[in-house]
């Protein structure tokens, strides 16, 4: 675990510099101890793949006394936690209107659409991290066989819900904005209701498994 200052009032804790399944569940045990302690000063913990990003009033608590406690709790802190996922079914409609891109991931990979959807659907994904835009998933590990560039230009606008590709990972758009990822489908389940806390369906550390419909 490496500690970098992070500007005035932040703290960045690096456990690796690659996307992988078990650096990402020690950030998770990361974060949910810390969340747990309720450290004085701790404004909010933001997880990543490979990071938590600390952020703290330091009109609450100096950075050198808050470095020295995250400290003294490292090694309980990664301990692994007794918990168990929560799976999430999410719903999708695969190529056509709603995947405007599979025809481009049928002919980069060279697989056929139902061969698309069959491995794309097939994978319980673990959610990595949450972000873009709020309650954006990013999901892995994605199947090799779907590796796909993201687009060279990105589109202005993607529908909320479009389920895409991108590299080693497959994401759901929560809301209509601006992106670069292949789209293969869509989903019509909500994913971020901002009147209803933790108001992301989806949280760091839950399994999800698209169904085709």
């Amino acid at each position: 675990m490496e500690y970098l200052r992070y500007g005035e009032c932040g703290i960045r804790i690096v456990f690796g510099d690659t996307i992988d399944p078990a650096i990402n569940s020690r950030v998770i045990n990361y974060y949910r101890h810390l969340k747990s302690k309720e450290i004085t000063g701790i404004i909010d913990i933001v997880p990543s793949f490979n990071a938590c990003l600390i952020i703290f009033d330091n009109t609450q608590i100096e950075f050198l006394r808050l470095l020295n406690t995250l400290r003294e709790n490292e090694a309980e802190a990664v301990s692994p936690i007794e918990s168990k996922p929560q799976i999430h079914e999410i719903p999708v409609r695969y190529g056509g209107e709603y995947g405007p891109d599979m025809g481009f991931v049928s002919s980069y990979t060279g697989l056929s659409e139902k061969e698309i959807v069959h491995i794309h659907a097939s994978t319980v994904y673990t959610v990595y991290t949450i972000g873009f835009i709020p309650g954006f998933p990013y999901l892995g590990v994605l199947d090799k066989r779907l590796f796909v560039p993201r687009l060279t230009t990105p589109r202005t606008s993607v529908p909320a819900g479009s389920v895409g590709l991108a590299q080693l990972q497959t994401g759901i758009y929560t809301f209509e904005s601006p992106g670069g990822w292949q789209i293969i489908g869509r989903t019509d389940m909500r994913l971020f209701d901002y009147n209803n806390p933790p108001y992301s369906l989806l949280q760091t550390g839950d399994r999800v498994r698209f169904i085709p419909v």
